[in-house]
């Protein structure tokens, strides 16, 4: 009965919320400056929006559990679903160490620490595995976690904008915000404008749990619709905030944020114990978006391979939760192993959240490259299939916007690794193309093996008959 599903519209909303809105793309994004935000007004309407009804469609035209593996499957074929899958999943393994560098980062700052990198990735290392506890425990406990972050990050959100209001009314901004400063500018800025691109996508999480969304059908595009919002809304007023009360030039990646709570809150005191407590939540919003990402991920992962897809060890789940227990457990041993790596090759902490973030964000942005498409050709070539929602635009004019979603997100991803002017980040190049050839690696052993296994069914099954 619907009445037993774990994830309701206000868990799904909130879910949504929490693994799409990062607190740390704020300062990110105001790092291009003020034309950020234009762009996230303008990308929010010709992007966000229709991506976010894409999935909508998807999710309930489509609502095998696997999300996004499944659609891609459905569109085209077991080996893309499995490089997509791959990338989706593995992207998780690079991306969480950086939330929990960061983690470390800003609890340093706000504990006037000063723990080295050593002791900071030790800390990461630490919060991966809980994380991944989380992810092993059921739906319905694990599912507070997200919620819990989604609601104190709008509270922060909603804080640091006012605190934003209340600094220019008394002291105007720091950074000229007029037309001119608005308009966007093609320059070294573009590295970080594929951040707002980043940090719009994650509809397709709520779908890798299709069993367990209560009238999917009705839920899923009024939580898409209610948490698009949201999203859209906080991270703009959250940019202009940071580029209200910090130069452009003085945003620190890393402690921005802290920076800004506190020039706007720790003039007495209070005040400063007020931004201090605000901080405090801001560390449970990255463990909270470590932990959202884990359990769709892994799922989508776990699907993949009992599938035969990827390595049959991350189908395991555990028997009691029916949890991905496989898939979590070696995004805690890789995750960990990432974190030594490039904590050995980065100078300071801020390197080594930009390395593993543009690292991770290259290979993230490459699955919605997929899942678009996969609207696409799904719109031309299953055209008769009773759709319980469906994107309101004919297929003439919703094809060609899922490919300019497709080239948006693709262009996103090459300016991560490549800069016009700058050349290539060899680092993250390398490391990108290290995690694509270890993935075709992968799937193509996963294939023969599933092969192998088929072709000895039946060797025994004919000597049986």
């Amino acid at each position: 009965m619907s009445g037993d599903k774990a994830l309701k519209l206000k868990d799904m909303t909130l879910i949504t919320v929490s693994a799409i809105l990062l607190l740390d793309t704020v300062a990110a994004s105001a790092s291009i400056g003020v034309s950020a935000l234009f762009w996230w007004v303008f990308l929010g309407l010709t992007f966000f929006i229709p991506y976010g009804l894409m999935n909508a469609e998807m999710g309930t035209t489509y609502p095998e559990k696997g999300g996004i593996y499944a659609w891609v499957r459905e569109a085209f074929g077991g080996r893309w679903a499995s490089r997509i899958t791959w990338s989706y999943w593995i992207n998780n393994l690079l991306w969480t160490p950086s939330v929990f560098i960061l983690f470390a980062s800003i609890f340093n700052q706000l504990f006037g620490l000063e723990l080295g990198l050593g002791a900071q990735m030790a800390m990461g290392i630490v919060l991966l595995w809980l994380a991944v506890l989380v992810n092993i425990l059921s739906l319905d406990i694990g599912k507070w976690v997200p919620n819990t972050g989604a609601a104190i990050k709008i509270l922060v959100f909603t804080l640091l904008i006012g605190g934003a209001f209340s600094h220019v009314w008394e002291h105007g901004t720091v950074n000229r915000i007029d037309v001119a400063s608005l308009t966007p500018s093609l320059n070294n800025s573009l590295t970080y404008l594929s951040t707002i691109i980043y940090g719009m996508l994650g509809f397709e999480l709520m779908c890798a749990n299709p069993d367990e969304i209560e009238s999917p059908n009705r839920n899923i595009p009024r939580a898409i619709l209610m948490s698009g919002f949201i999203i859209i809304s906080l991270y703009t007023l959250g940019t202009f905030a940071v580029l209200a009360a910090i130069p452009v030039d003085d945003i620190n990646l890393v402690e921005g944020l802290v920076d800004t709570l506190y020039l706007f809150f720790g003039g007495t005191e209070l005040g400063a114990t007020f931004a201090f407590a605000i901080g405090i939540g801001v560390l449970y919003t990255f463990f909270s978006n470590a932990v959202t990402w884990c359990i769709g991920c892994n799922r989508a992962a776990a699907e993949a391979a009992a599938e035969g897809e990827l390595p049959r060890v991350l189908a395991i789940e555990h028997k009691k939760f029916r949890t991905p227990l496989g898939a979590a457990v070696a995004t805690g041993v890789v995750g960990s192993a990432v974190i030594l790596l490039y904590g050995s090759l980065s100078g300071n902490n801020e390197e080594l959240f930009w390395s593993l973030f543009a690292c991770s964000a290259v290979i993230f942005l490459l699955p919605y490259a997929g899942m678009v498409l996969a609207f696409a050709r799904m719109r031309l070539t299953d055209a008769d299939r009773n759709r319980p929602y469906r994107m309101p635009l004919p297929t003439a004019l919703a094809v060609p916007v899922a490919v300019y979603c497709a080239s948006v997100i693709l262009i996103s991803a090459t300016l991560l690794i490549y800069v016009p002017g700058d050349g290539f980040d060899w680092p993250v190049t390398i490391g990108v193309l290290v995690v694509i050839g270890a993935g075709e690696v992968t799937i193509r052993y996963s294939e023969m093996r599933l092969v192998a296994e088929i072709e000895a069914k039946k060797e025994q099954a004919s000597l049986q008959g």
